[in-house]
């Protein structure tokens, strides 16, 4: 049976926004202060409702492929990466106020945008080693 054309054009759509997430990702790679991890997930989001191929490609990767099934599989994240994660944010904020100056509306918005992360991070769970073991088999 054919898929109707609203079903086709979200499903175009999708695949879309996870290639364009992808390439943010493998930018954020390289660029300091450039996330990878936020960008390779609404990829894998996006690819799940629009390609079984490559949404099961971005979980088998090599170097992504781990923080992406822990992701799905127990929405929680290694200590390492909650850390990483804040220290990212104030480096972030740090060099914001430092350009901008801390009183100046970027440093104020992008303070509260900042908070507002960290405090989302900051309830997201802890991978348990149990869990960790099951993600990597």
């Amino acid at each position: 049976m054919p898929q109707s054309t609203a079903t086709q054009f979200g499903r175009q759509l999708y695949l879309a926004i996870g290639w364009v997430c992808v390439c943010l990702g493998v930018i954020g790679a390289f660029l300091p202060l450039m996330p990878t991890t936020v960008f390779l997930l609404i990829a894998a989001w996006a690819f799940s409702r629009s390609s079984e191929r490559w949404h099961r490609w971005l979980r088998e990767h090599a170097r992504f492929g781990e923080t992406i099934r822990t992701w799905e599989e127990h929405h929680a994240m290694p200590r390492r990466a909650k850390r990483i994660a804040f220290a990212a944010l104030a480096a972030s904020y740090a060099f914001t106020a430092y350009f901008f100056g801390p009183l100046s509306w970027a440093a104020i918005v992008g303070g509260i945008c900042i908070a507002g992360v960290a405090i989302y991070i900051a309830h997201i769970p802890v991978l348990s080693k149990s869990q960790a073991a099951t993600t990597r088999s």
